[in-house]
């Protein structure tokens, strides 16, 4: 009400009307929104989808199997198929951003799965989680690739591994395989990488890496031998038995060792080396200047192969290097061409002829009587060697050049070849002895001999003698029968015997006593002796006088002088 007591009017409220969304329209909004961040960072994460050829699938699962570099992530495969020609099994694999970098024509793939490569056991985690897909890029820059080829075996080398890789060059490969270990001094340094199929026709060559820093001690003049399996050498010291280490033992291995020298510059990448059969060949190899040596053997070389000694006054300087036949048209005749080499700085003080013209010293020695001959250092196993002596009375020769090849003559004196002519002689002269007449012989003998044992003649001397021993027997029983009484008589004869020899000792020495050297008998019969020897003397003058002058019984001895 107002003062002056009339109605007051009041203002009035006016009722606005406002649109606004429903609250059940905030989920799908935010759901949406939600959806399609998702989206977003799906596709902003996706990377490239590539495929990779394998052998076989085994162990791989679409939408469960991934793709992983150094255990992370790097895509997941989505479908697995068989490829047109029916040869390979095509895995699709869809990868993250992250990998599209690392997918270039130098990165390798491979399933992961538990085996033994290498000497190592790997993927043993699969044995849980499953197989997956390995990655191995590259650290060099190559070109993009979305198709690639899976390997069934995993890379022997990391990526970021540090090296050189050499060449080695073999005849053989051996037991040398891929990822056999490479050894300097007993220290594992590198790996083997592979080989070159393409001039498997004449040798294989060898893909050798050496990490770093090791490669610095493979120098050019470097000498790389196979380290595979035992090395058994018999000598006079016993059996010798060698071997690298357990693991070039299981899985082959290459050993290399350098004699450094100030004007030997380390090897450069890919520097090709020769892969020698052993240790002993290697430093063989390494003696420096080499002399290319042959000789013709006329007798048989059996037992003589490739890589056999050289040795001169017994030790050994070379080995063989090859052994083949010849036709020699102006002789008419086949020769065993055998070349060997020498290493001369094996000879010590040689170097004070190094200055002479290649071939002097060895002409000079050849015209002394250096002959190559053929000898077997063991009987029981039969291998020879090429010994180079010094042979007395040799026929002069002189050292021949052939394409660069010296020519060494041969010679069959205190070789083998001696030995073995020896023994065909006396095999020769054995051969002549008339087996055939001493045979003959041997036969009528025997049957001589056979007439004799089985003859009448022996029959009844047989008969006969069997006659006298049957009297001879029956002479026995009875003089057994006789004989009893004077036998049962002998002790008392054995008496009387015994007496008898006792009287006649007592008879003996009364003799001795009375007429021995000491009785007085016997010196009456000294002085007896001289007196008889002047009478016999007496007599024999009384009778020469009466053979002169026999009148003297009658008229006396007229003259008493002496006539």
């Amino acid at each position: 009400m107002s003062d002056n007591g009339g109605p007051i009017d009041l203002p009035t409220a006016g009722v606005q009307h406002r649109r606004r969304i429903p609250l059940i329209w905030i989920v799908p909004i935010l759901t949406g929104l939600i959806a399609a961040w998702l989206a977003w960072d799906t596709f902003s994460h996706r990377g490239p989808t590539i495929t990779i050829a394998f052998e076989s699938a085994a162990g791989l699962t679409a939408g469960q199997s991934q793709l992983k570099y150094r255990n992370v992530v790097m895509g997941t495969v989505k479908t697995i198929a068989i490829a047109p020609d029916l040869s390979k099994v095509i895995v699709t694999v869809e990868t993250v951003r992250e990998a599209e970098q690392l997918l270039t024509d130098k990165a390798i793939f491979w399933v992961v799965k538990p085996q033994l490569f290498a000497g190592n056991v790997t993927g043993l985690d699969t044995l849980l989680s499953g197989s997956y897909i390995g990655m191995r890029p590259s650290t060099e820059k190559g070109k993009s690739q979305r198709s690639f080829i899976g390997q069934r075996d995993p890379p022997v080398l990391a990526a970021s591994a540090k090296g050189t890789t050499y060449k080695l060059k073999s005849k053989r490969l051996g037991s040398i395989s891929l990822g056999s270990p490479i050894f300097f001094r007993d220290l594992d340094v590198g790996t083997v990488l592979g080989w070159d199929i393409g001039d498997l026709a004449s040798d294989v060559t060898i893909n050798a890496f050496v990490r770093a820093p090791y490669d610095q001690f493979v120098l050019e003049d470097s000498s790389f031998w196979n380290a595979s399996g035992i090395s058994m050498k018999l000598g006079a010291s016993g059996i010798d038995v060698q071997f690298e280490s357990l693991k070039a033992l299981l899985l082959g291995g290459i050993a290399f060792d350098t004699a450094p020298r100030a004007n030997s510059p380390v090897a450069p990448s890919l520097h090709s080396f020769p892969l020698y059969t052993s240790q002993e060949v290697a430093k063989s190899a390494g003696f420096g200047r080499q002399l290319q040596l042959r000789s013709n053997f006329v007798g048989s070389v059996a037992g003589l192969a490739i890589g056999a000694d050289v040795t001169l006054y017994g030790l050994k300087v070379g080995e063989v290097t090859d052994v083949s036949l010849v036709y020699e048209p102006k002789q008419q005749r086949i020769v065993a061409p055998v070349s060997y080499r020498i290493e001369a700085e094996r000879i010590t003080g040689i170097s004070t002829a190094q200055g002479l013209r290649p071939g002097v010293l060895a002409n000079e020695l050849v015209k002394r009587g250096l002959r190559a001959t053929l000898q077997a250092p063991s009987l029981i196993t039969g291998q020879k060697i090429v010994a180079l002596e010094i042979v007395p009375d040799a026929p002069p020769a002189e050292l021949t050049e052939d394409d660069g090849v010296y020519i060494v003559p041969s010679s069959e004196i205190g070789g083998f070849d001696s030995i073995t002519r020896s023994a065909n002689e006396l095999l020769s002269k054995i051969n002549r002895i008339d087996f055939d007449r001493i045979g003959k012989n041997l036969s009528g003998a025997v049957v001589g001999l056979d007439n004799i044992v089985n003859g009448e003649q022996l029959k009844k001397t047989l008969a006969a003698l069997e006659g006298t021993m049957v009297e001879a027997q029956d002479f026995v029983r009875t003089l057994d029968k006789d004989a009893a009484p004077a036998l049962k008589r002998l002790p008392a004869i054995a008496a009387q015997l015994q007496e008898s020899v006792t009287k006649a000792n007592h008879l003996i020495g009364s003799i001795e006593k009375g007429y021995g050297d000491q009785s007085k008998f016997h010196r009456d019969i000294d002085r007896l002796m001289p007196q008889i020897t002047e009478t016999a003397r007496s007599i024999r003058a009384l009778s020469d006088l009466l053979a002169r002058h026999p009148e003297a019984l009658i008229k006396g001895r007229t003259n008493t002088g002496k006539e």
